[in-house]
């Protein structure tokens, strides 16, 4: 079983930009990340660990939470996923995106408090959806 995930390049430099200006610390982030990247009902792009990317241990990421993570992550894929295959491949998938998605919206909020704003709108109105 694998517990040490490493990121793009890019995803951790989004990481580390992302946590200069709203000042939370990159497993914070990441963990929103994947929950943004769970809205979109497409499977993510695989990704390949760099060199220069962020090495997280599973733990950090997940923590307590890591059955409730990888529950979410099965049923957004639709099937059962095996333990190699969720982390880190999968679960970086998704953080990748998610990181992606996190920069949009701290970019289209302009500030924290307003991206905070906009991610709670966002989770309200994605649970109104689903009922």
């Amino acid at each position: 079983m694998n517990f040490r995930l490493k990121t793009t390049e890019k995803t951790a430099d989004s990481l580390k930009s992302l946590q200069s200006t709203t000042g939370l610390t990159p497993n914070i982030l990441a963990r929103i990340a994947i929950s943004l990247s769970l809205i979109d009902p497409e499977f993510p792009e695989e990704v390949q660990p760099e060199s220069k990317g962020l090495e997280f241990n599973r733990n950090t990421l997940t923590g307590e939470h890591d059955y409730f993570y990888k529950s979410l992550i099965r049923q957004h894929a639709g099937r059962q996923i095996p333990e190699s295959e969720y982390f880190p491949n999968i679960f970086n998938a998704h953080l990748s995106r998610g990181v992606r998605l996190l920069e949009l919206e701290y970019k289209h909020a302009g500030n924290y408090n307003k991206l905070l704003t906009n991610l709670l709108k966002a989770s309200e109105d994605n649970l109104l959806n689903k009922e």
